[in-house]
């Protein structure tokens, strides 16, 4: 054959090569979400390539037969085509017994470096670029290569599953969403500005709630407002206007004895009309959800919904109230730092770059998110900065009673009737790998 014939079918070969390297990595590339997405949309080509991928060694094997043989094929006779054109270049320079092997080298260069570049590296850079529309665009004609080549491609399967079975190689692709995956994906949308920050932001904490026990976001036993059966008019009155809350518990003598509970607008209904009310009754009390304080914020949530209530009081196992937790509450801890409830106070305050004065009440993972740590150690055991101290220090914590973990001292400014009521957080240019303790 002629130089240009040879060139045309080495052409012809590398072309052959390029498709299918291109059809290999737009496959394997595919996301399935996009391709169920297009499906769904009416697109079978996308469910070709869904099936394809489900069962996947056929067309490997085939890719493969396809690459090899071109490539073995396209190197007999590149250097059939190119090595006498090469003596004769070479014998302007030199003659002598290495002039065959020096075209031999030359040729094998010239042909593997065609085939790198255009039938292996610019087709699978392509292919990365969009691979479900190529992987969508490619299925049909590579189905009908895959059935051509499908006799041989079952042989090399056969031996191929062979071998696995022989050394114990699982071969099953495990294509289980993780959490993980999707905090990947929500980290590069907001990298690539497509999600914003607040959207971020708000998709993280929901994703907490499957995390965060009922504690971390309910109202704590000491703060809780409630009436007794017995209560007072007037100290009805001054607890509405000092606390300015929807709804109240009601108990008997004592909170751990919980009757149900008033909605404020039922009684203040009663006093806007001038009505007189000697004490609370069944018309205003209604019965409250009582929830264990193990429930996580994703199943109370479950909780309200089922049961068309919004607010919920926490007890422990030995039957004590803990605290009252309402949807407000789920709320506010998926907006985390965009909304401030206007009946509470600040619990993190930022004094400067480096340093937080910290309730000690405030949520571990509240404060996870202010100081951006990612772990806290044994974070099983507690609920609060508090707790951590506690469970660091194995003492009832007193001021000046410091923890150094993950870059940052933790110092106990106040403490009222053995709580922990404020903390100093400082952040340490050194840090150290375990948790350090400084009693005063």
């Amino acid at each position: 054959m002629s130089l240009f014939q040879n060139i045309v079918i080495i052409v012809i070969l590398i072309a052959g090569a390029g498709f299918l390297s291109l059809t290999e990595i737009a496959l394997a590339g595919a996301r399935k979400v996009k391709l169920k997405i297009l499906a769904e949309s009416g697109d079978e080509r996308a469910q070709k390539v869904l099936d394809l991928q489900a069962q996947s060694a056929d067309f490997f094997a085939a890719s493969q037969i396809g690459l090899n043989a071109v490539a073995i094929l396209g190197g007999i006779l590149g250097e059939a085509a190119f090595r006498p054109y090469f003596v004769t270049l070479i014998a302007g320079f030199y003659t002598g017994p290495w002039t065959e092997t020096i075209s031999f080298a030359l040729s094998f260069t010239l042909v593997t470096s065609l085939f790198i570049l255009f039938a292996d590296l610019m087709p699978k850079r392509l292919a990365m670029i969009a691979p479900e529309k190529i992987a969508v665009s490619v299925i049909n004609p590579i189905q009908i290569f895959i059935t051509v080549c499908k006799p041989l491609a079952w042989i090399i399967n056969a031996i191929a599953n062979l071998l696995f079975r022989l050394f114990k190689v699982n071969t099953i692709r495990d294509d289980n969403i993780t959490f993980a995956d999707i905090s990947a994906v929500m980290d590069a949308g907001a990298q690539a500005g497509v999600l914003q920050k607040q959207e971020h932001h708000f998709i993280e904490n929901v994703f907490e709630l499957e995390e965060r026990n009922v504690p971390s976001s309910m109202t704590t036993r000491e703060n809780v407002v409630y009436f007794t059966l017995k209560e007072p008019e007037d100290s009805i009155r001054q607890k509405l206007a000092e606390f300015p809350y929807s709804k109240y518990l009601v108990c008997n003598d004592n909170i751990d004895q919980v009757i149900g509970y008033v909605d404020a607008k039922d009684i203040l209904v009663r006093i806007l009309n001038n009505q007189k009310f000697t004490q609370l009754n069944e018309s205003t009390i209604r019965t409250v959800l009582t929830i264990p304080d193990s429930l996580t914020l994703s199943e109370l949530l479950d909780r309200f919904r089922s049961t068309k209530e919004k607010f919920a009081v926490v007890i422990n196992e030995y039957a004590l109230v803990v605290g009252v937790i309402t949807l407000s509450d789920i709320m506010i801890t998926v907006m985390g730092d965009w909304v401030t409830p206007l009946d509470e106070e600040l619990q993190i305050i930022k004094r400067d770059n480096n340093s937080w004065l910290i309730e000690g009440s405030t949520p571990i993972e509240d404060m996870k998110h202010a100081l951006e740590i990612d772990e806290m150690p044994d974070d099983d055991n507690y609920e609060t900065l508090a707790g951590f101290m506690m469970f660091q220090l194995r003492k009832i914590p007193r001021p000046a009673d410091t923890v150094i973990f993950g870059g940052y001292k933790f110092e106990v400014v106040d403490v009222d009737h053995f709580k922990i009521d404020q903390l100093l957080v400082t952040r340490l240019l050194e840090r150290p790998e375990e948790p350090t303790i400084i009693e005063e």
